[in-house]
């Protein structure tokens, strides 16, 4: 028995072999067995785990015509026999992902011929990428229904090595990428597909196919979707978050979603209004201020502390727009930045933006503005009192 039938026996759960080699490289130390289980990672399909006596293997490479299983710590003795065990609960949850995948990109050939152009088998979600530019719910839900029906249907699940040269006897979905023996994954009269992965021996041990969600992804639909087990962990988390929301709404299920939508409108509502009353509250804040008058111009300024600076541009440009001779300098800290807002009414022949510039570096910032209004920050390398009279000693 060959290395590459081994580990592509998936029913494998346990068996014994001889270490070959044992090295190191920057990945860690790896062992090269005589026969092996362990499925490396490749064809959209993640490696296995397990152990190899006491060691737990991290991840299974092929690297240069040879497999690497990668251990935490190098054995002292690697001679004799050694059992090595497979992961099952991953293995077979990798079976039925691997498994779905080709009977949903076969079901979406058949029912839509749309292409399956890449798969990826992930920790929570697969995904395939169809060869379209967009997607229905009818399209994706005609789809599922077939792969479901395949998999009611108990088909069996072959596999068989084939050469170059038979490949023309096979109705194939798509052309393999590699040469030489090829091994076929066969769903009779339905899937005929190159494919070195590991797969169950009929299509009822997938379980179910359930499709989450698609999106357009570089000219492509990529689809998410998941099967067997994964199907059941969809459905417990997204019931238990509906039980949740139900709770949290004060709602059932089938009201849901016009009670959020009204709770999101009446949000939206009383957030206007309290921008309004805020417009408000400024206004009154700006009027209040009290200026100096200073070569000319009214000079009116402040500190403050855990501000957003957008509240200080509104008062400032309130108080210009009633005061032509004013000239405003407002600095806030937040957290460790300091930002300032600059403005001047029509009347003083000041220009801000020359100003600010001398100062902005000064404290590590940047800003930007015009003549009459600037605005900018940086880091808190003095206080708001000190940048502010710098400022000010600039005019």
């Amino acid at each position: 028995m060959t290395v590459k039938q081994y580990y592509q026996d998936a029913y494998v759960k346990g068996f014994q072999t001889s270490i070959q080699d044992q090295k190191q490289d920057q990945s860690g130390w790896y062992v090269v067995l005589e026969e092996t289980a362990f499925y490396p990672t490749g064809g959209g399909q993640p490696h296995d785990t397990g152990t190899i006596m006491d060691k737990r293997i991290i991840n299974v490479e092929e690297v240069n015509g040879e497999i690497r299983h990668y251990i935490e710590e190098p054995f002292e003795d690697i001679s004799g026999v050694v059992e090595g065990q497979i992961d099952w609960k991953r293995r077979f949850d990798h079976m039925q992902q691997h498994a779905g995948q080709h009977i949903l990109s076969a079901a979406f050939a058949e029912a839509l011929q749309y292409e399956t152009i890449s798969f990826h088998l992930g920790k929570e979600f697969l995904t395939i990428d169809l060869n379209v530019n967009d997607i229905s719910e009818a399209d994706a839900l005609q789809a599922e229904e077939l792969a479901n029906r395949i998999i009611r249907e108990v088909r069996p699940i072959e596999t068989k090595w084939v050469t170059e040269a038979e490949l023309s006897d096979y109705p194939l979905r798509k052309q393999p990428a590699v040469t030489g023996e090829i091994r076929l994954v066969i769903i009779p009269e339905f899937d005929y597909n190159g494919c070195g992965g590991t797969h169950p021996r009929s299509t009822s041990e997938v379980g179910a196919i359930k499709i989450l969600d698609w999106e357009k992804h570089k000219g492509h639909i990529r689809l998410q979707f998941v099967c067997g087990e994964r199907v059941l962990y969809q459905l417990h988390r997204k019931h238990g978050i509906l039980k949740e929301l139900t709770s949290v709404l004060q709602a059932p299920e089938e009201t849901m979603v016009p009670t959020a939508e009204q709770l999101i409108a009446k949000q939206k509502e009383q957030e206007k209004a309290l921008e309004g009353l805020k417009e408000v509250l400024l206004t009154y804040e700006a009027e209040g201020l009290l200026g100096v008058q200073k070569d000319g111009f009214t000079l009116i300024q402040k500190v403050y502390s855990d501000r957003p600076i957008q509240e200080l541009q509104k008062i400032a440009q309130h108080i210009v727009s009633k005061r032509e001779e004013a000239v405003v300098m407002l600095v806030v800290q937040n957290d460790q930045k300091l930002q300032l807002v600059a403005a001047k009414g029509s009347l003083p022949a000041i220009n801000l933006r020359e100003v600010a510039q001398k100062v902005f570096p000064l404290i590590n910032g940047k800003g930007g503005g015009k003549e009459s209004f600037v605005q900018g920050g940086g880091e808190a390398v003095m206080s708001k009192e000190e940048l502010l009279e710098i400022l000010i000693n600039q005019l």
